[in-house]
């Protein structure tokens, strides 16, 4: 397959003349276009042509959950996100028992070996159906705080102890990335565990201290979940003022910082504030939308057990107390990126695939390059999602 007449976006900028080669799911050579004709040449009419979105915190979509452990929920989950942009996600969880993680884990696990055969396992995929990557779980709780709980079931919440981290580390093969509060005991041990695995540290749900902050930076500690939310901040410790887990990834240039940009959990100034102080290498798009995404206005869902409800285009606890995630697309991300905090698309675009790729050392993921796959992504002038590729082969449909 040819792809041409498209302008590319490279994270350093946007380019026209040029032509995609894609050969066995891989991107095979960029170069300039020949004007060539054939069943194999598609003409893109000048559209846009980005990777595709990587999107590393999903809870879920269409009223499913990454919690149901079930193939079901998870094409729902996939079907959904690919309808903005996604190509490859990490199924993210909630606090929860030890036991029920390992669940997920276990069917995380089946889908993605099913995948890889490309044959029928246990009705996860056929080889005629394209569908987003699932590279691995973001383990999301139980080891945060419960100060900083947000929509986390509280009861759940726990210190990481050696038993439970080693029950999780037998499956560190489908494990990502972890989110966990620094100042725990036993954090800083564990940070260095998951990171001897291979395992993404992200701080979150934390009321870290600049200081703990600092001391899980140095075991291992290189990226902040949801920026702004349920992270500790600025604050005075007797009559001294001393910063959190938000100045701390502010400050630190090797801290990669997850941005919800759906325009509810956090500020057009905060967003402006968070770019000037990371630059376009240091955010990584994240959704963090949960079973509400693509549910209309007013509809109930659950959150491992938290009664949620949609309301004005964002996912709130039922008692609207507390946003309980978003409804949000990663194309909708980039949208408002580009729109209300003035970021050129070429970055935004780059926050939405090479940043979170190399967050989790996805080598072939994310990029416009000869040998990445050819995940990729069709968006007309308006940031609409036209096409979505995996693979080399077409997704069905998508959702506008």
């Amino acid at each position: 397959m040819i792809l041409t007449n498209a302008r590319l976006i490279f994270p350093d900028g946007i380019r026209d003349g040029l032509e995609v080669v894609v050969h066995d799911g891989k991107i095979d050579a960029i170069r300039p276009a020949a004007r060539a004709r054939g069943k194999d040449v598609v003409d893109l009419a000048g559209n846009y042509l980005a990777p595709g979105f990587v999107d590393l915190h999903v809870h879920g979509a269409l009223g499913r959950d990454t919690m149901e452990a079930s193939v079901e929920a998870f094409r729902a989950i996939c079907d959904y996100h690919a309808s903005g942009g996604t190509t490859s996600l990490l199924l993210t969880t909630a606090a929860a028992p030890i036991k029920k993680l390992v669940e997920v884990l276990r069917a995380v696990r089946d889908w993605i070996v099913g995948a890889e055969v490309g044959t029928p396992r246990r009705g996860v995929r056929t080889a005629q159906r394209a569908v987003p990557t699932i590279a691995g779980v973001h383990v999301e709780g139980p080891f945060i705080s419960k100060e900083k709980c947000g929509a986390q079931r509280a009861e759940f919440i726990q210190d990481p102890s050696l038993a439970a981290v080693q029950r999780l580390l037998e499956h560190a093969d489908v494990i990502k990335r972890v989110t966990i509060a620094p100042e725990l005991p036993g954090a800083l041990e564990t940070i260095e565990n998951f990171r001897k695995h291979g395992i993404s540290v992200s701080g979150g749900h934390s009321d870290a201290w600049d200081e703990d902050a600092r001391a899980a930076f140095e075991r291992g500690m290189r990226s902040v979940t949801h920026t702004f939310n349920c992270m500790s901040s600025a604050r005075r410790r007797g009559v001294y003022r001393v910063g959190g887990l938000l100045e701390f990834a502010l400050s630190e240039p090797q801290i990669s910082c997850e941005l919800i940009a759906d325009g509810h959990h956090v500020s057009p100034t905060l967003m402006k504030m968070l770019y000037r102080a990371k630059g376009p290498g240091g955010i990584c798009l994240v959704t963090d939308a949960t079973a509400g995404a693509g549910l209309p206005d007013e509809s109930r869902f659950s959150l491992f057990g938290n009664d949620c409800l949609v309301a004005g285009g964002v996912c709130l606890l039922s008692d609207r107390s507390a946003l309980a995630g978003s409804a949000a697309r990663m194309v909708d991300l980039v949208r408002r990126m580009v729109s209300e905090v003035n970021v050129p698309l070429h970055e935004a675009v780059a926050m939405a695939t090479q940043n979170p790729a190399q967050a989790i050392d996805l080598q072939t993921k994310g990029r416009l390059r000869v040998g990445a796959d050819a995940d990729l992504v069709v968006l007309s002038p308006k940031l609409e999602i036209l096409r979505v590729f995996t693979g080399g082969d077409e997704l069905a449909s998508n959702r506008q």
